[in-house]
């Protein structure tokens, strides 16, 4: 059984970064290469959102309009995991990050959370403005 963790969230003042982690286990490096790792987050009311992904196979990564230029997903292939790096952050990104892998999913699914396979328990992030 795969099992997803995320680390990282906290309070920050708008303007600042903040980094977060994510970390896949309970599988074998080789089907980690299959897998599409993705953020997401849900703000009180609102719907969960895609933030960023990560392919593992083609290294691609998308994100939201929301995000780009802002938050930058990278990887760790020997530790598999992922990381969301996000700079100049506002109260609108204020949410609770979940992180997400999904086996095999195309192009068109990556941003669509249904997608996805196994989810983190997500990490709390509060922006002050």
């Amino acid at each position: 059984q795969v099992q997803v963790d995320e680390s990282g969230g906290g309070l920050v003042q708008a303007g600042d970064s903040l980094r977060l982690s994510c970390a896949a286990s309970g599988g074998t490096l080789n089907k980690f290469n299959k897998f599409v790792m993705g953020w997401f987050r849900q703000a009180p009311g609102k719907e969960r959102e895609f933030v960023a992904a990560f392919s593992w196979n083609g290294y691609r990564t998308y994100y939201a309009d929301s995000v780009k230029g802002r938050f930058t997903i990278s990887r760790d292939g020997a530790k598999t995991a992922v990381f969301l790096q996000m700079e100049s952050l506002t109260s609108g990104d204020t949410a609770v990050y979940h992180c997400a892998a999904g086996m095999g999913l195309i192009t068109s699914s990556i941003r669509m959370a249904a997608a996805y396979n196994y989810w983190g328990q997500g990490t709390q992030v509060t922006v002050a403005s």
